[in-house]
């Protein structure tokens, strides 16, 4: 259908005509919304939207909303949705005791899902990927990122970036790709580091960037992962391939990742659930956002990020999934928001914000996801009755979706 209409919404959230920005400090706290509302859409873009008093009386598709309300799709600017088998053995090794860093010493972790995906062909993968991201758009994703960083060889890692190609020309959804090669080191390489850091430079991107596979390069800065010097000279060396900074920071240690990716001009930092004052007045002057990952922090059992400390400190944050099957099994973007509300005492207007708006900041589409206004692409959500924005954190088990929309097309 070329037009669609939604009648009788109780309250549109999260409208945004102007403001092209991070949304920061106290403006997370701002949601705008209108009453008693309709949305028309056209050739996939929003068109109009407004008081039911002026609703049109036509369009190819009408939807009658019945006193839902109407949220743009969620916007989750980290996952690893693309991987070969899940590790729920792992999740017991933690019940009984084991730390991430003895489960990754056994051969666990990362190393394990390397191992899966380099024995996996490449249609396999497709369609094992494709239905987790058929299962969040249905659960109100509108724009994602993917990394790679579960092959660590150059056939497996230009495997994944090509799987998730394929799922950027088969989905409607917005899907930014990763390059994250520089996940861990490979046992094959763990007496020469260099050796792989030179495969990555020689062998991976090269390639990469010749066939146009990644929009971002990624490096896991942390303890016992990649040092802050040999995360400069990687991601120096993707940006004379063209591709722009992110960065897998200060999750195990206050590794120096925030100070080097904010150096390299990086899009985002995430994680940061080992930060202090240093790097909250680091990111404070920067251009690059911090994202925090509190599905991450629950899974694992490790302290959350101080969310609430730094907005105070007036940052804005990316709110994100961290979606893969070893530290975060799930890409359900509702029970995020209510985690970061109880784990990180945000209020469900700056929860709302951060994998919203400044979700589409992180992956540098807030003019076209993230947020409800003319001319955005028509990808949002229409809700069952809710009584308040605040219901969504607070009522965490339910489902809260009546229909997803995307680019102005119901789906299922």
């Amino acid at each position: 259908m070329s037009s669609l209409l939604v009648r009788n919404i109780a309250s549109i959230y999260g409208i945004n005509e102007s403001f092209g920005g991070l949304k920061k400090g106290l403006e997370m706290a701002k949601v705008m919304q209108q009453q008693n509302a309709f949305l028309l859409c056209e050739h996939g873009a929003i068109i109009a939207y407004g008081s039911m008093d002026g609703c049109p009386d036509r369009a190819e598709q009408i939807i009658d909303a019945r006193g839902g309300s109407v949220l743009p799709g969620w916007c989750d600017s980290h996952t690893h949705l693309v991987f070969a088998a899940s590790r729920e053995e792992e999740f017991v090794y933690r019940l009984k005791g084991m730390s991430y860093a003895e489960i990754a010493e056994k051969g666990g972790g990362i190393l394990n899902s390397a191992l899966k995906l380099q024995q996996m062909d490449e249609d396999t993968l497709y369609e094992q990927s494709a239905q987790r991201l058929e299962k969040v758009i249905s659960m109100g994703t509108a724009a994602i990122e993917i990394k790679s960083g579960y092959g660590l060889t150059a056939e497996s890692e230009i495997k994944m970036l090509r799987v998730i190609r394929r799922l950027k020309e088969n989905y409607p959804i917005g899907i930014k790709s990763t390059f994250l090669g520089a996940h861990a080191v490979p046992t094959a390489y763990k007496s020469n580091r260099q050796a792989y850091i030179n495969h990555i430079i020689q062998d991976m991107l090269p390639v990469i960037a010749e066939e146009g596979l990644a929009d971002y390069m990624d490096v896991f800065c942390d303890i016992g992962f990649y040092t802050v010097e040999e995360t400069d000279l990687l991601l120096k060396t993707a940006a004379g391939f063209g591709l722009k900074a992110k960065i897998h920071a200060n999750e195990l240690a206050n590794s120096g990742g925030v100070q080097i990716g904010i150096l390299n001009n990086a899009v985002s930092v995430d994680h940061l659930e080992e930060i202090g004052e240093e790097e909250i007045a680091a990111l404070r002057q920067s251009k690059t956002i911090p994202t925090v990952l509190p599905f991450c922090s629950y899974f694992l059992g490790i302290p959350f990020a101080p969310a609430r400390k730094m907005i105070d400190a007036g940052l804005g944050l990316a709110i994100a999934s961290d979606y893969n099957p070893g530290t975060s099994p799930s890409g359900n973007m509702a029970l995020l928001m209510s985690m970061a509300c109880t784990q990180m005492k945000l209020m469900p207007e700056e929860a709302f914000n951060g994998l919203t708006h400044n979700g589409a900041c992180a992956m540098e589409w807030q003019n076209q996801f993230g947020s409800i206004g003319i001319g955005k692409t028509a990808s949002f959500i229409i809700t069952q009755t809710l009584p308040s924005l605040a219901y969504l954190p607070y009522a965490f088990g339910e489902n809260h979706i009546k229909q997803v929309v995307v680019r102005g097309k119901a789906v299922n």
